[in-house]
């Protein structure tokens, strides 16, 4: 059944690639993008394909001499049948995680808020070194990030903050940071050295487009203001400021950071897409109960996902068990392993959930 689909794939990987020939898509970028765009989607599973047949073929060949011929030669095929078996397996799970069914808001953009939660003033802290990692994971992978708004404290807190992560695949990658992050550590306010609990939530959404959702204007309450700084000071002398109000949901976003309030009001709206998607995206989800019981979590905002302990070094991840040490490291957006080992087993858990329903 594997081979049928992967024969598929293939035929249409070769169609795109002859489209993209033809002298009539050469002169139209929009069709280039896509069909590109198309073509490097089905590129990986492809080149795993025509390793697999590779790997079959010389596995035919190493069975037949392992069956016949002298002593020394079924000895030496042996051990390459049982190489190329290996090998064969390995493409073949490969593959069945590359068909599995992707995503759509997996190449989107991303909208992150970090927000401050309990512990007062060494939960904003706290906050604000998320977000530091954050964009210092985005700086990494060539990731281009925005701060949209920041509310941040005189003592180089933040109590909230959202960033705009702008890269092909970026939701793909950081969806897995949502929930409630707690540190245990000594604050810099603490004199008397005891250890303190503190949390902040993160929010990763796919940036919404026009497209994916309708606001009626009459939903919206607009309010403009001046914007402020520490301490409630007014940072500049025009109504620039920009609080949304979504009606019939209850979401308020408000902007700032923009000296043109027509700006702040772009960004606020794309702020309050994103939001309303995600809340589409959370209802559909609650449906596929198999999922939302995964060890890799929902997401939910009230979900404990990472303990950042300080005294340790140690960096924990409770949803799969994971410890890694080298906490400054990781605070300094050093948070590969950590991704990869969460994507390697929420997509080991979507084919064993694939694998008991095909069964069932």
């Amino acid at each position: 059944m594997i081979d049928a689909k992967l024969i598929e794939v293939e035929s249409q990987y070769e169609a795109i690639g002859a489209e993209l020939a033809r002298p009539e898509t050469a002169s139209d970028p929009a069709a280039i993008r896509r069909l590109g765009k198309e073509l490097s989607q089905l590129e990986p599973v492809v080149g795993a394909w025509r390793e697999l047949q590779t790997a079959r073929k010389e596995l035919a060949g190493a069975r037949e001499l392992r069956d016949s011929g002298d002593e020394e030669m079924r000895d030496l095929a042996a051990d390459e049948v049982r190489k190329l078996e290996a090998r064969e397996a390995e493409l073949t799970d490969r593959l069945r995680v590359l068909l599995l069914p992707r995503d759509p808001a997996d190449d989107r953009n991303v909208i992150l808020e970090v927000r401050a939660g309990a512990g007062g003033e060494e939960a904003k802290l706290f906050a604000a070194e998320l977000l530091r990692m954050y964009l210092r994971y985005a700086e990494r992978h060539r990731m281009r990030a925005e701060v949209l708004s920041s509310g941040e404290t005189g003592i180089g807190g933040v109590s909230e903050a959202i960033v705009e992560i702008s890269a092909e695949g970026a939701y793909s990658r950081l969806k897995f940071e949502a929930g409630v992050h707690r540190v245990q550590r000594i604050p810099v306010t603490e004199s008397s050295g005891r250890i303190h609990t503190s949390t902040a939530t993160v929010a990763v959404m796919p940036e919404a487009e026009e497209v994916d959702i309708q606001i009626d204007d009459k939903d919206l309450r607009v309010d403009v203001y001046r914007s402020t700084g520490h301490g409630g000071q007014s940072v500049n002398t025009t109504d620039s400021a920009v609080r949304i109000t979504h009606l019939p949901s209850g979401i308020v976003v408000a902007i700032q950071d923009e000296k043109s309030q027509i700006k702040n009001k772009a960004k606020a709206m794309s702020v309050l897409r994103s939001r309303l998607l995600e809340r589409e995206r959370a209802k559909a989800q609650a449906e596929e109960s198999a999922l939302r019981r995964s060890m890799v979590g929902s997401g939910e905002r009230s979900e404990k996902i990472r303990t950042y302990n300080f005294a340790q070094d140690r960096v924990t991840d409770h949803r799969i068990g994971l410890d890694l040490h080298n906490l400054p490291g990781i605070l300094d957006g050093d948070l590969d392993r950590l991704i990869d080992a969460l994507s390697n087993t929420y997509e080991a858990e979507r084919l064993t959930a694939l694998a008991e329903g095909s069964s069932g």
